[in-house]
């Protein structure tokens, strides 16, 4: 087999590149569950875009709506003037996915990334408290520009920052300590002790399931005590659901299951359903304090990706039918995971929905599960601070013959690396 022509990415692109490094192939076409390289090998998606195609590569639904609007010179770029590609997807997330869960949150574009809109969710939250420090999770991610990055626990990502990240506070998420601590007894115990040294936050950022962190998994109970206390101590409550979200753990927001309302919200990936750049901050109304353009950005009118996100909208979520098949498909990934540890005495799992985490007693383990994964003809992805999980994030749409060729080719990729 000739190996794929790399050379212009080894010395033209930047050093910073990650993902291409542990799947040396030039990709040239997708469908679905699968992608396909210049030189016609296919592989099994596992990662999906890191969560953003939760609806598959080039999802004909999606593709039919956009090609349909750039045909007739729909508005592309559109800042953040009406058009009527934005009305139809606020329209449609109005009515698909804010009334049937009674959430009162108005909508915000503040760019197309996911840090954008973390940072949106920042600067909101300390204007409308007046207070800087904002307190985040052992292991969380939350994203690369400085502000995301001073809530994020990862030491590698911090360090790139290349400066004090300040006005974040660390807090041990759920099971940080074994269940050998009660939940928030430390939080707590700094925010009654005048003699601390917490400055009050204006907020709690938390992600349900970290993903990156990962795949660690907040329970119910722990996220109503975290709203519970943030309510109590007048604190807001920020659920990062720009990877969990858009149906990835079951419900359409991953918060759901705990049967919480956060202050604040933020959604990204998915959101567009085809890969296309576009973020939202959501908030409750009374927290719209913002002055015209007090913040903004060039690209938070990307009207393409209003016009698949209102599609997706349309064809995943109108019927309540996706929750069910994503929950169905989690059950084929939990036995297909207990099937692997029974095999594995070193290995365990944990996760929800549609995105699973596999660990091992070795953390070298899961880079090299991955690897050979890749040899194999799949896309696997690791996460955790120390690249020690195998990280499963299959589309949603992924067929249960497709579910279950990829569960055998990781079990098989364990198998080989033992």
């Amino acid at each position: 087999m000739t190996p794929p022509d790399l050379s212009v990415f080894e010395t033209l692109e930047s050093e910073v590149r990650s993902y291409c490094r542990g799947w040396p192939a030039v990709f040239d076409r997708a469908q679905g569950a699968r992608l396909t390289d210049e030189d016609g090998h296919t592989y099994l998606d596992f990662f999906a875009g890191a969560g953003s195609l939760n609806y598959g590569h080039n999802n004909p639904v999606l593709k039919r709506a956009l090609i349909d609007y750039i045909e007739r010179d729909g508005l592309t770029h559109g800042l953040d003037m009406a058009t009527t590609a934005k009305r139809a997807f606020l329209e449609t997330f109005r009515h698909v996915v804010l009334r049937p869960r009674d959430l009162p949150y108005k909508v915000m574009f503040p760019g197309p990334t996911g840090t954008n809109a973390v940072e949106s969710a920042l600067k909101l939250a300390r204007k409308v408290k007046g207070r800087e420090s904002v307190v985040s999770f052992t292991n969380a991610f939350h994203g690369m520009s400085l502000g995301s990055l001073a809530v994020t626990g990862n030491a590698f990502k911090r360090a790139g920052a290349g400066i004090p990240l300040v006005h974040g506070t660390p807090m041990p998420f759920d099971n940080y300590f074994d269940g050998q601590v009660p939940d928030f007894l430390w939080f707590e115990r700094l925010l009654e002790d005048q003699g601390s040294g917490l400055n009050h936050p204006a907020a709690v950022i938390v992600e349900t399931v970290q993903g990156e962190g990962g795949i660690n998994v907040a329970r119910a109970e722990w996220l109503r005590a975290l709203q519970d206390l943030c309510h109590r101590q007048d604190m807001l409550l920020i659920v990062d659901d720009i990877q969990m979200g858009c149906g990835r753990t079951g419900g359409f927001f991953s918060f759901e299951e705990a049967g919480i309302t956060p202050d604040i919200v933020t959604l990204s990936k998915s959101i567009s359903g085809y890969g296309l750049p576009m973020s939202l901050c959501l908030f409750k109304p009374e927290l719209d304090v913002w002055e015209p353009g007090e913040h903004n950005g060039t690209f938070r009118g990307n009207n393409p990706a209003f016009v698949t996100a209102a599609a997706a909208l349309d064809a995943y979520w109108a019927d309540g039918q996706m929750e069910k098949q994503t929950l169905k498909r989690g059950e084929q990934v939990e036995q297909a995971l207990l099937a692997v540890c029974g095999e594995h005495d070193s290995a365990r799992f944990r996760g929800r929905g549609l995105v699973w985490g596999l660990e091992f007693d070795d953390p070298t383990r899961a880079s090299a599960v991955c690897a050979r994964a890749f040899e194999l003809g799949m896309l696997l992805e690791t996460s955790g601070p120390q690249s020690e999980v195998v990280k499963l994030l299959p589309p949603l749409t992924i067929t249960p013959e497709e579910l279950d060729e990829g569960l055998r080719t990781m079990a098989r990729a364990v198998r080989e690396t033992a």
